[in-house]
């Protein structure tokens, strides 16, 4: 069994730190669903790929749609608007989008499911090296140069940063994954004060995941699905847990 979860353990341990601080960068910007967007029109250009191309491609129109998706995010982001409101609706553009690229494919449903949450409990030493690899020249880059930067010159890197890495993740673990990884443990690791938010997002982040795996494996269940019905029980049990009450006002 060990030996079997290995592979998957490394990719999620991977994922989530990075996936950690675009979380709490995201959480810091108020703005909750861009990942969601980014994800779903990464999403579209691999479904762009399998309904038109026969699969050719799919990197690059991945790739694309995403990035496409985050300079109109940056860009929104500077402007006056309901930032919220406009990438719902780039989400809900993204997410129809796949449905009709998908809509004659004899295989269409069943992609447009690995796509929401694949099974990572397939995924291969080669997707993981890579995965590692490409993460780690993102945290490099991220490092070297995000807080040199200012105005929309930083926004613009955070979101074309983000997207190339929702093009990896999604089609290693799919939207909902990427979703769950990005926000879950960042949301948790605001909330509480014990530990320094990047640490207590890995922490938690790690812990559910490997759960998720471990379930997955031994239920007989969609590693995908698992994870992501497991990290949002236990996130919203822990917002209650460590939420404050309000006071009710008085009419």
């Amino acid at each position: 069994m060990i030996d079997l979860l290995l592979v998957p353990a490394a990719l999620v341990v991977v994922l989530v730190m990075l996936h950690s601080w675009f979380g709490l960068g995201i959480l810091r910007r108020n703005i909750i669903f861009t990942d969601l967007a980014i994800a779903q029109f990464a999403a579209l250009g691999s479904a762009v790929s399998l309904g038109y191309l026969h699969g050719e491609q799919r990197y690059a129109l991945t790739l694309g749609f995403a990035l496409f998706c985050a300079v109109l995010i940056a860009f929104a982001s500077r402007r006056k608007l309901h930032l919220e409101a406009f990438i719902g609706l780039l989400y809900v553009a993204g997410a129809s989008g796949i449905m009709l690229v998908l809509a004659h494919s004899a295989e269409g449903m069943e992609h447009f499911k690995s796509l929401l949450a694949g099974d990572i409990l397939f995924v291969t030493q080669r997707e993981v090296a890579e995965s590692a690899l490409l993460y780690g020249a993102i945290a490099v880059t991220l490092w070297r140069l995000y807080h040199r930067l200012g105005g929309f010159a930083r926004e613009l890197l955070f979101f074309s940063l983000l997207a190339l890495t929702v093009t990896s993740s999604v089609q290693l673990a799919g939207v909902l994954v990427v979703f769950v990884l990005l926000i879950a443990p960042a949301l948790v690791a605001r909330m509480q004060r014990r530990f320094p938010p990047l640490l207590a997002a890995w922490g938690f982040g790690w812990a559910l995941s490997l759960g998720g795996i471990v379930l997955a494996y031994r239920f007989d269940l969609p590693s995908g699905y698992t994870m992501v019905f497991l990290a949002a029980l236990a996130t919203l049990g822990s917002v209650l847990l460590l939420s404050d009450a309000t006071s009710e006002r008085r009419q």
